[in-house]
């Protein structure tokens, strides 16, 4: 499985949002906490903001939150909303592929691949990954 940048900025610009749950963050303060390219992170928090992930608000005091709380927003929800697919063979989803010869069977391994990913994508939350690193370092 190939994890994009995209896909990999989203989740870590979830993941500061939701470390930070009583307040509203910029898109500037995101790109210097996670170190992220702030006019990318902009396009990526409009998509995650359409697949109502996020929230936003305008003014001096405004920015970017959690549209729904951390434990109901899978990483899965997150890699969807900003690239679509979570696997792909070719550009193509796992199900449309087929292949003839000796290759026969090897579609059903994608596929086997694309719903082991997608069960754990869809089955770890936002709140599973910082609650991991609370664990993790003895406190938030």
């Amino acid at each position: 499985m190939h994890i994009s940048a995209r896909n990999d900025y989203a989740v870590q610009a979830m993941l500061a949002i939701a470390a930070l749950p009583d307040s509203s963050v910029t898109t500037r303060e995101l790109a210097t906490m996670q170190n992220i390219p702030a006019t990318y992170l902009s396009s990526i928090l409009s998509d995650l903001r359409r697949a109502g992930l996020l929230k936003s608000r305008s003014g001096t005091d405004g920015g970017y939150g959690l549209a729904r709380p951390a434990g109901q927003i899978s990483i899965g929800d997150i890699m969807r909303a900003v690239s679509g697919e979570l696997a792909s063979i070719r550009s193509r989803p796992p199900h449309t592929i087929s292949y003839h010869g000796a290759a026969t069977h090897l579609p059903a391994l994608w596929r086997a691949v694309h719903a082991a990913t997608s069960e754990l994508l869809d089955n770890t939350t936002l709140d599973d990954l910082l609650d991991s690193r609370e664990r993790a370092t003895g406190g938030p």
